[in-house]
């Protein structure tokens, strides 16, 4: 069985649950919709070819997704050998490449399948945490799903939480 490429990140910091990470720039393809979880199939299909390119990308981890009243979205974050010049631009029109810039997060782990009730919860103590360290949020939260919707145990979520850090 081939290993699935991670987003790679680098812990600068620990305390409690929480780990303070840099993540360096990396290529991404994001929908964005008004209905919660409706892009991962379109999202699948760029990276089985339905791309300017024809070109089969794999799969990455984790998952990112944010929620909110207006706007949720899904992206997948591309391989590392990816960058702004041989990305694939995607067919369909609510699909965008993009390259994010990274940054410093603070980042919880919960495991079992997400759901509002936990993204919640964890979003909560996660912001707690911080307000009792003295650390600023700088951004809104992503959750970020590391596993398959087939693997039933030992499942790895994330609250992140994008910071001021010096």
């Amino acid at each position: 069985m081939s290993q699935t490429e991670m987003q790679s990140y680098q812990v600068v910091r620990s305390f409690s649950e929480v780990e303070i990470r840099f993540y360096p720039p990396v290529m991404m393809a994001k929908h964005t919709a008004n209905i919660e979880g409706s892009g991962f199939g379109k999202l699948f299909n760029y990276i089985s070819g339905n791309n300017s390119m024809q070109t089969k990308i794999a799969m990455t981890t984790p998952v990112h997704m944010e929620k909110s009243k207006e706007v949720n979205s899904m992206a997948f974050v591309l391989p590392k050998h990816f960058n702004q010049d041989n990305t694939p631009l995607p067919n369909e029109d609510s699909l965008t490449v993009f390259e994010d810039q990274g940054g410093y997060f603070a980042a919880i782990r919960y495991s079992g399948y997400t759901s509002t009730v936990k993204e919640k919860e964890y979003t909560s103590v996660l912001k707690n945490l911080l307000e009792k360290e003295k650390i600023t949020p700088s951004g809104l939260p992503k959750i970020l799903v590391y596993d398959s919707p087939y693997k039933f145990i030992n499942r790895r979520n994330e609250i992140l939480i994008p910071i001021e850090f010096n």
